[in-house]
């Protein structure tokens, strides 16, 4: 899974900067520059409008070119949606109005209300690979004892939450189109959060009259429909390979760490330059989960710089896929495993001395 000079969690006898040294290591790639913000707008806006006009004109000459033009739209999308993430954390623009402007618009685009889901990502940054804050903006993942704990039905249910089919294809879908537009989990309490929900909803109620007064509701989902299911499936992915891989980082609140937690609990997934450019650097994940006011430009000049962030997890592109497989968090052997080696180390499990207890009030409410 990793490269020979990677390490996974808690490298023996490496010695790591400490907090203040990594702050000011990263501090100075952390500035925004508006005008190469704008620039990277432009290069993907301007092509996805223009992919978008063609894939509309071949609807009745030929669809299957339509078909066909969806991918480089989703992964212009997808591209789209890393500005949106930048603006969410403050790193795309200078100005904060600019960033919840553009970010609020790019999510009627990608179907994000932008105030919901900075608010969720900013959660899942505070407790990325804490045992004790699997809540919001995360993939569920229980430990392996946990998972026995679980009645067979609700061992059916994780199961089938976790098969990738699921994960890549109904999740997305369900995701992005359905629980975007009323996402009951959410607090009530959040009303900032719930007003963006409510602005995109309108938004997008808009955007479906304009379209059904100019080109037509059936070619607008023709078009639209095969980019967003795959600028979905395309996001799901690369959230999920960023922080799910065998060696990542999982610890309770006691044993936790925030930078361990970046470094070794998010992977470098390295792609070829195109990938990377319609990826906007996030590959790197790692160096964003150490400082997520780094601009996506500015990902690998950073990594580049800095040999103390080369001794990280890196997935190929193939190597990520054979992660889908992984489910549940081995606390004996601080392993992400899939059911099939569970299934071998089970009588291992209920007999080996337990590392991490499970704690009731940590597991995911969903599985409890």
């Amino acid at each position: 899974m990793t490269s020979p000079s990677t390490h996974g969690p808690d490298p023996v006898g490496s010695a790591s900067p400490s907090p203040a040294q990594w702050k000011a290591i990263l501090a100075p790639y952390q500035r925004p520059d508006s005008w190469r913000s704008v620039i990277q707008l432009l290069n993907t806006a301007v092509p996805f409008a223009a992919l978008w006009a063609v894939m509309a004109i071949l609807v009745d000459r030929a669809y299957w070119v339509t078909l066909l033009l969806s991918l480089p739209a989703a992964m212009l999308l997808v591209r789209m949606f890393i500005f949106q993430h930048d603006c969410g954390h403050g790193s795309f623009f200078k100005s904060r109005r600019a960033n919840n402007v553009i970010g609020g618009i790019i999510g009627v685009m990608t179907l994000v209300p932008y105030g919901y889901w900075r608010k969720t990502h900013a959660v899942h940054h505070a407790g990325s690979g804490n045992l004790d804050m699997r809540t919001f903006g995360d993939i569920d993942t229980l430990t392996v004892r946990e998972y026995l704990k679980l009645s067979p039905s609700k061992r059916r249910h994780y199961r089938l939450y976790r098969h990738p089919l699921v994960m890549l294809g109904i999740g997305p879908l369900f995701q992005f189109v359905f629980k975007h537009r009323w996402p009951a989990d959410l607090p009530r309490s959040w009303q900032r959060e719930w007003a963006s929900i409510h602005r995109t909803n309108l938004a997008l109620l808009a955007v479906l009259l304009i379209a059904a007064f100019t080109i037509g509701l059936e070619r607008f989902f023709l078009v639209q429909a095969p980019i967003t299911i795959l600028a979905g499936t395309i996001g799901v992915f690369l959230f999920y390979v960023q922080h799910q891989y065998e060696d990542t980082y999982w610890r309770y609140r006691d044993r936790w760490d925030y930078f361990e937690a970046a470094l070794y609990g998010s992977s470098h997934l390295v792609l070829p330059t195109p990938l990377q450019w319609c990826t906007a650097n996030i590959g790197l994940h790692h160096v964003h989960h150490m400082n997520s006011r780094i601009p996506n430009h500015q990902l690998q000049k950073c990594f580049d710089d800095n040999p103390e962030l080369h001794r990280v997890t890196q997935l190929s592109l193939w190597q990520s896929v054979s992660t889908l497989r992984l489910t549940l968090w081995d606390e004996d052997s601080a392993q992400l495993i899939g059911f099939r080696e569970l299934e071998a180390r089970r009588d291992a499990v209920s007999d080996s001395p337990v590392v991490d207890p499970p704690k009731q009030e940590a597991i995911p409410k969903s599985w409890r």
